[in-house]
């Protein structure tokens, strides 16, 4: 953004302190006209013909800003991607033990990816990961929904959830 000295335009349309538009000034009067105000010249729409220029406390204008930035930071929520690695050959214990990993995280809000990686000959039988992924889904689709179905990539088998929305 450019302030005071830093304009380049020769003339701008000038808006005063309390928003009221003065017309189009030469830079130099502009300028005149925010010193005389103890306040700063500030370019807010340098495409504009001609450019837009605001009197206006500059260093007052940066700091609400940021603090506009850090309360819009604060109530981000940050969603992680948690992975859960499965076998196509996989025992019932170890598949609750998953289950419960993946169940957990998707009520903390995060994505969980469900993976299984095919060692060996195992490629050769793709559908029985596939129904692991399958059942996996199924199993969590009271708390989650299924953004990207099952698909391979490379030898590793795939699937991901997201927390499913509660302000429906």
């Amino acid at each position: 953004m450019y302030v005071n000295e830093g304009i380049r335009a020769r003339e701008v349309r000038l808006i005063d302190h309390n928003g009221e538009q003065l017309g189009i000034k030469s830079k130099n009067e502009a300028l005149d006209i925010a010193a005389n105000a103890n306040l700063d010249l500030v370019l807010v729409a340098p495409q504009a013909k001609p450019p837009v220029a605001r009197v206006m406390d500059y260093g007052k204008f940066k700091f609400e800003q940021q603090k506009k930035e850090r309360e819009l930071r604060r109530n981000q929520k940050v969603i992680n991607v948690k992975e859960v690695r499965l076998s196509p050959s996989i025992d019932e214990h170890d598949f609750q033990t998953k289950l419960r990993n993946g169940r957990k995280f998707l009520e903390a809000g995060d994505k969980v990816k469900a993976s299984i990686r095919f060692r060996g000959r195992a490629i050769t039988h793709k559908e029985l990961g596939q129904e692991v992924l399958e059942r996996f889904a199924e199993e969590c689709k009271d708390i989650s929904t299924v953004e990207v179905k099952p698909k391979m990539e490379g030898r590793s088998m795939f699937l991901m959830l997201g927390p499913v929305n509660e302000k429906k």
